[in-house]
């Protein structure tokens, strides 16, 4: 449950806690910043103004809404130009109950950044989903719900950069850095070749699908993630399999996926 179909050979599968990535926040219990990796981070100022690092605007004001256990951050919440929160955090209307605006940091490091990757609050989530048509009174959900779905949500992705970062193990020595993400996508109606010769051969279509562009050290390089149905929930809220790989976007990802298809065969 929850695990992988697309891991790279166990000869390759790095402890994933040993990847390198920086974490700061400004919560004085982590203040301990790392320095940076400087193949990935310019100086303190930011990235190359010619580098595309436009990212969701959400991240920008993410760590205000990551809970302290030290301090209130409430005041923080609170944009003082007119005194209220970003309207991705405002209740809906007609909103049947109250949700949690605080948001849980990931481990997956940002590029050109010293932070990492913040998740949405269930507020956020609620509120993305009314964009996309969705009808809260068609599923009447609970908060109790609501909490289960971002902690599914962040599970997924917690586990999708450690396959990430295995196949990345493939790079430690010319990225000893390791990768960071720059930017991700939802292509949910868009099925991948991979997924469409699976459901040609009999197996079930994934219920979703995400491209992730990571940095490699001055290198964007493209994932495909491929989300199929595993079944139950468990206890650490993981029930999808995961099948992620580098694209084919290059000759360094199809010599990545040939070697990694040659050790299990031969395994």
């Amino acid at each position: 449950m929850g695990l992988s179909a697309s891991s790279p050979s166990a000869a390759i599968q790095a402890d994933v806690s040993e990847q390198p990535h920086t974490a700061p926040s400004q919560c004085p219990m982590h203040q301990k910043e790392a320095e940076g990796c400087p193949m990935h981070v310019n100086s303190a100022s930011g990235p190359d103004e010619n580098q595309n690092v436009s990212g969701p605007v959400h991240q920008e004001r993410a760590y205000e809404y990551v809970e302290c256990p030290v301090k209130s951050q409430v005041h923080e919440k609170l944009d003082p130009r007119n005194m209220m929160p970003p309207p991705n955090q405002l209740p809906s209307p007609g909103q049947p109950f109250s949700l949690s605006s605080t948001r849980e940091e990931s481990t997956i490091p940002r590029a050109f950044a010293q932070q990492n990757w913040v998740y949405p609050s269930e507020q956020m989530f609620w509120n993305a989903m009314l964009r996309k048509g969705w009808k809260w009174k068609d599923d009447d959900l609970t908060p109790v719900d609501m909490g289960n779905i971002i902690k599914i949500h962040n599970q997924n992705n917690e586990q999708a950069w450690k396959e990430i970062l295995k196949w990345e193990a493939l790079h430690a020595r010319e990225c000893p850095c390791g990768p960071t993400l720059v930017r991700f996508g939802g292509k949910a109606k868009e099925y991948s070749p991979r997924a469409r010769i699976r459901s040609w051969m009999g197996y079930e279509l994934p219920f979703d699908r995400h491209d992730w562009i990571i940095e490699r050290c001055g290198k964007e390089v493209r994932y495909v993630i491929d989300y199929y149905d595993g079944g139950e929930v468990d206890k650490n809220y993981q029930f999808t399999i995961l099948d992620v790989r580098p694209a084919f976007d290059s000759l360094t990802a199809v010599w990545d996926r040939m070697k990694v298809a040659w050790w299990r065969w031969t395994s």
